[in-house]
């Protein structure tokens, strides 16, 4: 899995950091009570960026703390801009789906479709949260992640390919609320990438879909499944 100079690390489930150079971004950052985080990873202490696929407690996790207590920028669909601001948060950016942002280092970050519920988990019930999304991160000089957020496959995975062509996609294989590995190979083909890496799975035991069944679905593919460690950061 080529990264360039871009260091990635799967902190469990759905959360992801990136770092380039000083720059440091999370995507759906449920860190503290997240099973499969390591317990070193739950306070960080320079976040500059989340983007953030949807309201799930499971993706939206630490994203109000890291936008409160360190600063940082949240990019996220608008009803859940909306309900950040009113906590609080004041770098928060909204957008919807087939807009462009720009980020941190240079990142050009597009709000892709995803296919799931989008409630907004509160401590007084769920809350309209909007749409589920998905991200497509382009970074100068290196790679274009797609983070597909919780999804089923849809065949405009394929548009996403041709318009974006990311070389490297965070699919969940889970199965039960997203993918199972069976479609997230499919999805990969549509997708047209070099790389996957598999993401919420194992963090319960509802979530049987392993790397292991996702690698024989695709094999003779020629794509890579880049299984990661939590908490150890592979590139940079």
């Amino acid at each position: 899995m080529e990264l360039r100079g871009l260091e990635l690390t799967w902190l469990g489930h759905a959360a992801v950091r990136l770092r380039l150079g000083g720059t440091t971004i999370y995507l759906d950052p449920w860190l503290e009570g997240n099973p499969a985080c390591p317990a070193t990873e739950f306070r960080p202490s320079r976040v500059d960026a989340v983007f953030l696929t949807h309201g799930h407690g499971d993706h939206f996790g630490s994203t109000l703390h890291l936008a409160r207590d360190l600063n940082a920028e949240v990019f996220c669909i608008h009803e859940i801009a909306v309900y950040l601001t009113e906590q609080g948060a004041e770098r928060v950016t909204g957008v919807n789906k087939g807009g462009t942002v720009s980020g941190p280092a240079g990142v050009q970050a597009t709000m892709v479709d995803a296919r799931h519920s989008g409630g907004l988990d509160t401590d007084h019930g769920v809350l309209p949260g909007g749409e589920p999304a998905g991200w497509v991160l382009a970074f100068p000089g290196g790679p274009t992640l797609y983070h597909a957020g919780d999804t089923m496959l849809f065949g405009d995975m394929a548009l996403i390919g041709e318009l974006w062509a990311p070389d490297i996609a965070l699919l969940p294989i889970g199965g039960h609320y997203t993918m199972d590995p069976r479609q997230a190979a499919r999805a990969a083909r549509l997708l047209g990438v070099k790389a996957v890496v598999p993401i919420h799975f194992g963090t319960f035991p509802i979530l049987t879909g392993s790397p292991e069944d996702l690698a024989a679905s695709l094999a003779g593919s020629g794509i890579e499944v880049a299984t990661l460690t939590p908490g150890v950061p592979v590139g940079g």
